[in-house]
């Protein structure tokens, strides 16, 4: 007699306990106690007539049997899952667009336009996943994404917006004090970055930008670092530091008097890095990928300083 298989919701709860190997993590996971995963767990056993995991008082291991279960389970779902987002995606404009993006671009570049965006789509809703984590598209963990990087990444497609450096800001007031008049004359203040890394590549720091100045050996050490490019931002705006920031991510503040760039010097991040959007192979032909793609390259030939779109 041939044998039901169990349901999604139990293979689900079989490959998270599988893949951890501890019903407690697993049940975190899939939003169920302890006790209802070993329940879950027990039935399969019963439902399939085989062991599926070998239980001490210490520890638990997958059977032969069981590993070879959480095998195929992991393959179909992930398969599922994938097919799943094919299909939203050939359905198209039938629900709001993921956009997942880091909060670097989200605070200080997108945001202030998005209001553009929507009037002049009112047909496409946007919704957000803003983070530094790389979401796989391909398994539909969102519509598309905006990416720093080379642009390059298996399965998808991308369109290369912009190139980015990093320069010097303060506010007016700051600079109208006539103590700035070349370089070297920022050590006297206090100095902030955004400390972290892209792609394996350390973000320009200000003994990059000292370098590319032509003070050599300057020690940042006791600059004040952030995680986050906004607390750069915001910190220059207060008045009461000196930023290094990326040039087109204030472009809006620097043209309406709320910052100035302190003299000419600037750190590229890297030359073949830039912001990237980026969809599966094949969803480009979405009309509301191809209504915010259009968009986004619209926003860059009107808002990019020439110098940054004749680098990109």
């Amino acid at each position: 007699m041939k044998r039901v298989l169990p349901g999604t919701r139990a293979l689900r709860t079989f490959e998270a306990a599988a893949r951890h190997l501890n019903f407690t993590r697993a049940a975190d996971e899939v939003g169920l106690s302890a006790a209802a995963v070993s329940h879950q767990i027990r039935e399969m056993e019963d439902q399939l007539d085989i062991v599926l995991f070998a239980r001490t008082s210490r520890s638990m291991r997958l059977t032969p049997a069981g590993e070879r279960l959480y095998q195929a389970t992991s393959a179909a779902l992930e398969s599922l899952h994938r097919a799943a987002g094919e299909a939203r995606r050939l359905q198209g404009g039938a629900g709001p667009l993921r956009l997942t993006l880091g909060p670097r671009f989200a605070t200080n570049w997108l945001l202030p336009r998005l209001p553009a965006f929507q009037a002049g789509h009112p047909g496409v809703r946007l919704s957000f996943d803003v983070t530094d984590e790389l979401r796989d598209l391909d398994a539909d963990e969102a519509d598309v994404a905006i990416r720093f990087g080379a642009g390059r990444y298996r399965g998808t497609e991308s369109v290369r917006l912009f190139g980015t450096e990093l320069v010097a800001v303060c506010h007016p007031s700051l600079a109208a004090g006539g103590a700035l008049r070349e370089p070297r004359d920022l050590q006297g203040f206090t100095l902030c970055h955004v400390a972290c890394e892209t792609g394996g590549r350390a973000w320009p720091r200000w003994r990059d930008w000292m370098a590319a100045a032509g003070i050599a050996g300057f020690d940042d050490a006791g600059c004040m670092s952030f995680e986050e490019s906004s607390h750069v931002v915001q910190a220059a705006m207060d008045g009461g530091a000196i930023g290094l920031v990326e040039l087109p991510m204030v472009a809006r503040e620097l043209d309406e008097g709320r910052l100035v760039r302190l003299f000419g010097v600037a750190v590229p991040v890297t030359d073949d890095f830039a912001y990237h959007l980026v969809h599966p192979a094949g969803a480009g032909q979405d009309p509301r990928i191809a209504a915010l793609r259009d968009w986004l390259q619209s926003q860059v030939r009107a808002a990019m300083p020439p110098d940054t779109l004749s680098a990109a």
